[in-house]
């Protein structure tokens, strides 16, 4: 801290916080921080709520000085008043205070204290002693953080509070200036009243009544204006107020990006961990002593392979032979010691280096290779870069904005070249401050870079261990016990029986997805029949129709037709009981049913199948005749109830939800702790206050109890407003009945067990309002405030938390909690790619006639939106009309479409969750038949709400779903004697109800449909109505490129079969603009990427829509931020492969053109110089065998001839000229060469004829000259043919 000195300046002074500020000695202050210390308080708080829960009601003579309680509230009262002083003479008033929590302990120690004098014990003052159980928060560590983390940040909780409040009052305060005038109408009297009336409305209870008898107060011309003011509050107070809750507690229960970052690595090392791991029932065997057995083999064929040696078998040599050293070693001289225990530990050193290389040699190779193939690509990528860029491919075009794919490549494509390039760069002198910046932006990103590919390329080696060392383990297990994966200990691992249980156990519908020949994608008509058929196996399909034939069977019986005495109905049970048998022999022989790998009871779900098989057995074998009621035989009717659950074993989905929502048990189990103290706290004030105060005699005309004795006559009237006219003389209908002084029937105060029961009804807004009249009625209409804020903090906040938490679990189990801003971006892109479809519109006519005028006009909006307001309009044509016309507005309006799909992918998603929901419904519709199946008709329980069939009883589930009176059925069923007539022997002849039955039956099922399963659908529909009504800026593919797509997709997709050949992506990429625009002048190479990509996972077949929508998808987005880690890991991976494939396809079709540039120049040359060698060849013929020939001075004609054509070579030169040279002619050869211009490939001129030689006669001799120019011919064609191949080599090093 800072302290100020002598001289006014400032200093930075240590403080130590535990040093002591108080007059204690010592040991007391270490006493005061001892934990010990700390468990003794806690404690006896924990007592001290016991003590308190545990007061009830004794009659209004029990004196205060003789009740035991209070004398016990006295002590504990010392006793914290002691702790208080302790703590203030240890710390010192100042440091005492300084605490929160210290201040909150000093209040309730204020408040009990007073709460103790005998005047204030039964006041308001009860509410410091109750309050005591706050403390036992800090007994639970997971409990605290669990309330910091909700109510810690109570910012926005506190506002929303303190809004509500002042939107109540505000509310109120307009009511009663409204409607104070209205004479018959006592709910805005007074501004109490209206504060009541308005707080009803906002709990949706009874808000009906409110707006009802104000509507009959004001009259009919008002009555409109009145029911407009009513609805649109309740709509705002309902469904934006309380939403506003939920919001709120979902935020807070919110983490943090960089938290879910870490999360989803932890979650991953997590789950490496736990894969490491063998379960408990395999890691037994390793407790017995290992026992390998070897096979002897007699004779050894040539062809019969050796196997390998086993791991396991080796370790025990070796572990045998360093016995045997430390034996040795062991007896040698001390002297040696030093340097044997020196030898001893570098060998063991040595030993782990080895162990540790052999262990990450087949990583580390495999990652060197592809270190080395990824770092030769992407030089060859950074050099064509290079090469475009310096060659000024992009100069003068025009600029526009980069597509989403460009800008996407060019990203990864940097942080490819950051992570293998960047490292060789060095910051020189002479660069200025951009460039220094850029450097080291560049040094960041790559060390960014380098950071996230270590911790990915670590998590992904820990898993691939992770995989290996529990392989290792099980084979080793394997290896070295033979009771190891046999089945019952008894069936062999390969014995034939076993593989045939295996075979019949795991056959299921396969169909063929790729074919096996050309590896195309076969898309068959009938697929979501074909994934349904192959969602289970055989025989799971064939238990799912068993159990649910017997489940039919069961929805027969009743308490009139029982199947212990219906020979037809016990058909069912025989035959569930042999098929289920049948399934577990197959599944036990075939995978085990305990100690093995793929044991059938390896979870929770194999415990339940076990369970129900074991009752349905049991029952099958007794079928008692008598069954008396809360025996041990309606026990096991019940438990046969839980046989709908056999469907959740079987159905991998089902299976999915339920384990999500039981992942989530830990947070649900402590809000369920919460509210719970919350309704002790309340309960055991209310029992302080209203025990014994709510009674009152049934008799309205008496008031005190002395008098409520004797008979009285009770009229009986049909309805409450049907007035029957009496004649003279003549009396109502009625019956006399006797005086009794009694509670309420549904509720009372009394002991803290009703107290609680009685706000757990108020806690579900059913009911709270007739305890709210009662408790002004018979106490005081101050005690009306306990209820309200009981109500206000239990269903505003304790539910809204509820069902917040709710959410949060399950999209944390699922996932989505965990995910960041760009990951759940990208989950709702794939969502809506998933229920995008191709536009199924008929091409627009080719001509310009009148079809294709008329196909403009059903396209325009304004004729959509025509169209749109005419069904809007007729609506009063019938039901049918009005649902399909319905769904055309839906469709011809962005925003209805967008909300339609909302609804309707809601439902897609949520249906299995509504089928766990009537599976629920259903086992308790069951058990409700046996226990409340003869229950005498009460006020909810009549002829038409009765639990006597099983369709009735699902009847009165549903009502109960929606929470209407729930708590009045309840009560029904709890009827016991005097008021019903009891039998001992079967539960089927009585007409009485089940008081514990009751209570565990309608609150177990009430909060598992109202409080998890309905808040799952909210979750789901949640998580849909982000997915559609993200904003722009929010998706990464928006509304119009999606359009564009479509549009583009049915211009290529003529035939609209869905699928068009992969040959046609590379048109359908080149027709695409706008976001979704691959330019092939700056994106050549990701233009090959895509089509490659596309031909690699498709095998040159035919792709799909969602085929090309998903790859440029993947294109469109950064990867690195918006995939998770095994996506992730996925996806690079095959990015990698398609960028290695490309270059080399790019390398191999370069050197191909370069062949094939070469030999279409070699076979130009050998043309020309075959066409030569012929021409040589009759030349040199003709100069062997010369003709006499006479020279002529040529005429003036062809020397006129010659002038006029300069260009033509002389015809009538000498053969030297056209020919070779020969060996009279070398220094005229010598001179043409020198004067002949340079070749080039695949060219050859003739030298042409001099015009200044003379004519001349001449003769030669063939026979002397003929071997000497036959040698100079075949030299000169030598090197002629010399410099033709020296050419042609520059040529293709040029080119």
């Amino acid at each position: 801290m800072f302290h100020e000195d002598v001289s006014g300046g400032w200093q930075l002074v240590a403080v130590d916080v535990n040093k002591p500020h108080g007059r204690a000695p010592a040991c007391l202050q270490q006493l005061m921080r001892s934990s010990v210390f700390h468990m003794f308080i806690l404690s006896m708080v924990a007592v001290d709520v016991i003590v308190a829960a545990s007061n009830y009601h004794r009659g209004e003579d029990h004196k205060l000085t003789n009740d035991e309680f209070y004398l016990a509230e006295v002590a504990f009262t010392v006793l914290f008043d002691l702790e208080a002083l302790l703590k203030i003479w240890c710390l010192g008033f100042t440091g005492y205070i300084s605490s929160s929590l210290h201040k909150f302990e000093s209040l309730l120690v204020v408040g009990t204290t007073l709460h103790i004098y005998p005047d204030l014990y039964h006041s308001q003052f009860t509410y410091f002693q109750v309050l005591r159980v706050v403390r036992l928060i800090k007994i639970s560590p997971a409990l605290e953080d669990f309330v910091y983390k909700i109510f810690g940040p109570g910012k926005k909780l506190g506002s929303l509070v303190v809004f509500t409040a002042s939107l109540l009052i505000v509310m109120s305060a307009i009511s009663l200036q409204m409607f104070c005038f209205v004479e018959d109408l006592d709910r805005f009297t007074t501004f109490p009243r209206a504060f009541m009336s308005m707080f009803q409305i906002l709990t949706q209870e009874g808000w009906v009544d409110v707006m009802d008898q104000t509507l009959v107060a004001v009259g009919q011309m008002w009555a409109p204006v009145v029911a407009i003011y009513f609805i649109l509050y309740h709509l705002f107070a309902t469904l934006i107020l309380l939403s506003l809750f939920v919001a709120v507690i979902l935020d807070n229960l919110e983490l943090d990006e960089d938290l879910k970052k870490l999360k989803q690595l932890k979650q991953s090392e997590a789950n490496a961990d736990t894969k490491e791991k063998l379960p408990l029932r395999l890691r037994i065997f390793e407790k017995f002593p290992n026992r390998p057995q070897m096979v002897k083999i007699s004779k050894l064929p040539s062809d019969f392979t050796v196997p390998r040696i086993r791991e396991s078998f080796m370790k025990q040599f070796i572990d045998r032979q360093q016995q045997d050293l430390s034996c040795l070693l062991h007896h040698l001289p001390s002297a040696s010691s030093s340097s044997c225990d020196h030898s001893k530990r570098s060998a063991i050193e040595d030993n782990k280096y080895i162990d540790q290389k052999l262990r990450k040699s087949v990583f580390s190779i495999r990652a060197r290779n592809l270190m080395e193939k990824e770092t030769t690509v992407n030089k060859i990528l950074r050099a064509c870069t290079r090469q475009r860029l310096m060659s000024g491919s992009f100069e003068g075009q025009p600029t526009k904005e980069r597509s989403i794919l460009s800008v996407q490549h060019h990203i990864r494509q940097e942080r490819r070249s950051l992570r293998h390039g960047s490292t060789s760069q060095r910051i020189s002198r002479g660069k200025s401050l951009e460039t220094l910046t850029q450097d080291h932006s560049s040094t960041v990103r790559y060390r960014n870079a380098q950071r996230e590919d270590s911790e990915i390329k670590m998590i992904q080696e820990k898993k691939e261990q992770a995989e290996m060392k529990r392989k290792v383990q099980e084979e080793e297990l394997r290896e070295n016990h033979p009771y190891f994966d046999k089945p019952l200990f008894i069936v062999g691992r390969e014995h034939r029986f076993r593989n045939f249980c295996r075979m019949i156990v795991r056959a299921r519908f396969n169909v063929l997805k790729m074919d096996p020949n050309t590896g195309a994608v076969n898309s068959t008509k009938y697929h979501q029949l074909y994934d349904l058929l192959s969602l289970v196996t055989y025989l799971d399909w064939v238990m799912i129709v068993v159990t649910i034939c017997s489940c039919i069977s069961m929805m027969f019986e009743s308490t009139f037709t029982r199947v212990m005495h219906v020979p037809t109905l016990q058909i069912g049970e025989y035959v569930f009981v042999i098929f289920m048998s049948i399934e577990l022999n197959l599944k036990i022989m075939a995978d085990g049913l305990f100690f093995t790998p793929t044991a059938v009871i390896r979870d929770f779900g194999g415990v339940m199948d076990i369970f129900i098989y074991l009752v349905s057995l049991i029952f099958l074998c007794w079928l008692p005749n008598s069954v008396p009621p809360e025996s041990g035989a309606q026990l096991l009717m019940m438990l046969r109830c839980l046989r709908p659950l056999r469907i959740f074993k079987l159905v991998p989905q089902m299976r999915k939800v339920v384990r999500e929502v039981l992942k989530g048990f830990k947070e649900i189990f402590l809000v369920s702790i919460l509210l719970l103290t919350l309704m002790l706290v309340f309960a055991t004030f209310g029992v302080q206050l209203f025990a014994g105060k709510l009674a009152k005699c049934n008799d309205p005309h008496i008031s005190n109890k002395e008098d409520c004795h004797g008979i009285f006559r009770i009229n009986v009237s049909i309805s409450k407003n049907l007035n029957l006219k009496l004649r003279p003389g003549e009396k109502k209908p009625g019956f006399w009945v006797p005086r009794v002084w009694a509670n309420p029937r549904n509720f009372n105060f009394d002991n803290v067990g009703n107290a609680m029961l009685a706000l757990f009804e108020v806690l579900s807004l059913k009911g709270w309002v007739e305890v709210r009249d009662v408790i002004i009625h018979r106490v005081g209409p101050i005690h009306g405030i306990y209820i309200h804020v009981f109500v206000f903090l239990g269903c505003m906040i304790g539910l809204t938390l509820f069902v917040g938490v709710v959410i949060a679990n399950f999209n944390e189990n699922k996932g989505t909690a965990l995910l960041t801003v760009d990951q759940r971006r990208w989950e709702d892109l794939k969502s809506r790619l998933k229920i995008a479809q191709p536009l199924h519109l008929p091409p627009r006519p080719e001509n310009g006639g009148f079809r294709a005028k008329m196909y403009d006009i059903t396209q325009h909006p304004f004729f959509k939106r025509g169209i749109a307001v005419l069904n809007a309009y007729t609506y009063m044509m019938g039901t049918c009309v009005i649902v399909f016309r319905f769904f055309t507005i839906c469709g011809k309006h962005v925003t209805l479409k967008m909300l339609l799909l909302t609804v309707v992918v809601s439902m897609y998603k949520s249906f299995f969750i509504i089928v766990g929901m009537f599976l629920l419904l259903l086992c308790y519709a069951f058990a409700g038949v046996v226990l409340f199946g003869t229950v005498k008709y009460g006020e909810n329980i009549n002829r038409h709400a009765n639990f006597s069939t099983t369709g009735k009883a699902i009847t009165v589930l549903f009502r109960i779903v929606t929470g209407e009176d729930w708590n009045k059925i309840m009560h029904d069923c709890m009827v016991q004697p005097p008021f019903c007539s009891p039998d001992k022997h079967r539960y089927w002849e009585t007409d009485c109800g089940n008081y514990a039955g009751a209570l565990i039956y309608f609150c177990s099922f009430y909060v598992i449909i109202a409080y998890i399963m309905l808040n799952l659908l909210v979750a789901i529909i949640v998580e849909n109505f982000s997915l559609f009504y993200s904003t722009e800026e929010d998706q990464l593919l928006s509304y119009n490129d999606l359009r564009h797509f479509q549009i583009i997709w049915n211009m290529v997709d003529d035939k609209r079969e869905g699928v068009i050949p992969t040959s046609r992506v590379k048109f359908l990429l080149r027709l695409l603009r706008g976001r979704l625009e691959v330019d092939l002048d700056k994106d050549k190479l990701l233009f090959k990427h895509m089509c490659y990509e596309m031909e690699r996972l498709h095998n040159g077949g035919d792709v799909t829509f969602h085929d090309v929508l998903s790859m440029l998808s993947y294109r469109s987005v950064d990867i690195r931020k918006s995939l998770q880690l095994e996506e992730l890991l996925a996806r690079e991976q095959l990015e990698y492969t398609i960028e290695e494939e490309v270059a080399k396809q790019t390398i191999r079709m370069w050197l191909k053109k370069c062949l094939k540039r070469i030999r279409a120049k070699q076979q130009q040359s050998c043309s020309i110089i075959l066409s030569l060698r012929e021409s040589q060849q009759q030349d040199l013929q003709r100069l062997l065998n010369p003709p006499s020939i006479e020279t002529t001075v040529p005429s003036e004609d062809t020397n006129a001839h010659n002038q006029d054509n300069p260009t033509q070579p002389e015809q009538n030169s000498g053969l030297q000229t056209l020919l070779s040279p020969t060996l009279s002619d070398r220094s005229r050869y010598r001179q043409d060469s020198a004067d002949r211009p340079q070749r080039k490939l695949g060219q050859w001129r003739l030298p042409a004829g001099r015009t200044g030689v003379k004519s001349m006669v001449c003769k030669m001799n063939p026979v002397s000259d003929e071997a000497s120019s036959g040698s100079e011919v075949k030299k000169w064609w030598t090197r002629q043919l010399t410099m033709e191949s020296d050419q042609s080599g520059d040529d293709l090093i040029d080119s």
